[in-house]
């Protein structure tokens, strides 16, 4: 329900295709009255760029909107960490003020910051305390340097994608494994974003019976019964003392990886009526790669399900 979206702040949605599977999430910040940021996943841009095109000339042509695609145009860095606040305060000065009361989660901002128009999010896909600070593209390299210099005495070091990718599982984030193609809103436990107040696309058709029945396969946290033995994505979900056969196959692993925060091996998987499961054990079975391994099906937030940390 974008309309009620205040100035200032942000909201995590879905773009649904018109058959009613979803296409992509992301984020939509309003940063003045008539001007919004939407977010998309890397994998997705392109694609959704051209949905929104279609709807805009093709279904709505009467709107008094415009369209731009500005990836290239700002350079834009993801500050995550219990001192990701202190960092940013050290490097933006009196330009914001960056105190949970003025600047609290899912807010946003453009200001001017030593004489260049500066963009904050305070938005996280890490679960971490984390702000995404963005530039003009061609400030991009002094800023980056700016942000080692400060944190130098915060042991700020750069993280990648298997970082971030590890993270995100903990936190039952979402990526392309997940927005394969062939899951609902439902399916992910997003259906709460799905509007019974207005129209949207997908909406008649993600009623269907098939998008609708409650043996669909839905999103599950999964966790090795043995902490030291590895998941591998791909594995398939079969209850425990059956054979490795289609026939009891109940759902796969999207995702997993090795969680140093926890000491164990987890992952993220579809299961049939997944969510009615949790605490069940079942077997992950991966014949191809020699792997039979029992996991526990957990909920898809291995920790701080409340979100204090980035809520902090």
């Amino acid at each position: 329900m974008l309309s009620t979206l205040a100035i200032g702040r942000v909201r995590y949605g879905v773009i649904l295709r018109e058959d009613g599977f979803v296409m992509d999430d992301g984020t939509c910040a309003r940063l003045s009255a008539g001007r919004y940021v939407l977010s998309t996943s890397t994998a997705h841009a392109i694609k959704v760029m051209q949905h929104l095109e279609h709807a805009r000339q093709v279904l709505w042509p009467q709107m008094n909107i415009q369209l731009a695609a500005v990836t290239d145009q700002w350079a834009q860095y993801a500050i995550a960490g219990p001192r990701s606040r202190e960092l940013l305060q050290r490097l933006l000065g009196e330009a914001i003020d960056l105190s949970n009361e003025a600047f609290p989660y899912l807010a946003c901002a453009a200001f001017i910051w030593q004489g260049v128009t500066a963009r904050l999010f305070r938005i996280s896909f890490s679960g971490e305390l984390a702000y995404e600070f963005a530039v003009p593209a061609r400030y991009g390299d002094s800023v980056i340097r700016a942000i080692a210099r400060v944190g130098e005495g915060l042991g700020v070091i750069p993280y990648g994608t298997e970082a971030l990718n590890v993270m995100r599982i903990e936190k039952g984030h979402l990526v392309t494994n997940e927005l394969n193609g062939t899951t609902t809103a439902a399916d992910l436990g997003l259906s709460r974003l799905m509007s019974s107040k207005k129209d949207f696309i997908g909406r008649v058709l993600s009623g269907r019976p098939g998008l609708t029945d409650l043996n669909r396969p839905t999103l599950i946290g999964v966790r090795s019964v043995n902490p030291e033995i590895r998941l591998q994505a791909g594995a398939h979900l079969l209850p425990l003392g059956t054979p490795a056969t289609a026939k009891h196959d109940q759902g796969y692993i999207t995702s997993a990886a090795f969680s140093p925060m926890l000491q164990s091996w987890i992952g993220l998987g579809l299961l049939t009526r997944g969510h009615e499961r949790l605490g069940e054990c079942m077997r992950a079975c991966d014949p191809a790669r020699g792997i039979d391994v029992e996991v526990e099906v957990v909920s898809t937030t291995f920790f701080d399900s409340e979100g204090a940390r980035l809520r902090s």
